[in-house]
């Protein structure tokens, strides 16, 4: 097996068990038991706990940020932002009713407990946070453009305020338990945006 597949392995076990507990309550050993690789696996790719963790968080905000990308920058099947921008909404509340109630973002799980930890942690999660507001920020232009979404919306201001929305009633419903914050959100949204 190539050192890239045990690394990547590793990443993959970490962030499964970290969006069920937290960074610091995950031990090294029960990510190497997770993956079936020794101690020494884990000195190979990374030089500490931190630097561990700085590249779980780049490597899931890479696959979270390709993700947002093709769910909401293409047009097909959906050419109408406005209803993509929904529907990819309306999905992530179907994780929160999978996951009953359960946080399904680890940038979202992790950010109070590691910013203030690591200033490196907390570079990539302001960077993911930066990227996913400029594909917020895309999607909006491109929806005021073919009129799907309200001329009066200002693009980068309103990007700025969905995402902060989002996460807190992400947020919330991860505390409560309950679906009903992102709902609230959602429709919320839905009435800003609609022209």
């Amino acid at each position: 097996m190539s050192d890239r597949t045990t690394k990547e392995r590793i990443l993959d076990a970490a962030e499964g068990l970290m969006l069920e507990k937290s960074f610091h309550s995950v031990g090294l050993t029960e990510i190497l038991e997770a993956v079936k690789v020794p101690k020494g696996s884990f000195y190979h790719h990374f030089k500490s706990k931190e630097q561990f963790g700085v590249e779980m968080l780049k490597h899931y905000v890479a696959d979270a940020t390709a993700y947002k990308k093709q769910m909401l920058l293409s047009d097909t099947p959906e050419p109408d932002p406005l209803k993509r921008l929904l529907s990819f909404c309306e999905g992530t509340i179907c994780r929160v009713l999978e996951t009953k109630g359960k946080c399904p973002c680890l940038v979202l799980k992790l950010a109070a407990e590691v910013a203030d930890m690591s200033e490196a942690m907390r570079e990539v999660l302001a960077a993911g946070n930066r990227e996913s507001i400029a594909i917020l920020e895309q999607v909006l232009q491109e929806g005021i453009e073919k009129k799907k979404i309200a001329k009066t919306v200002r693009p980068a201001e309103a990007a700025v305020i969905i995402h902060d929305l989002w996460n807190g009633a992400m947020q919330r419903s991860a505390i409560c338990r309950d679906a009903t914050p992102p709902r609230e959100a959602l429709n919320f949204i839905r009435t800003l945006l609609t022209p």
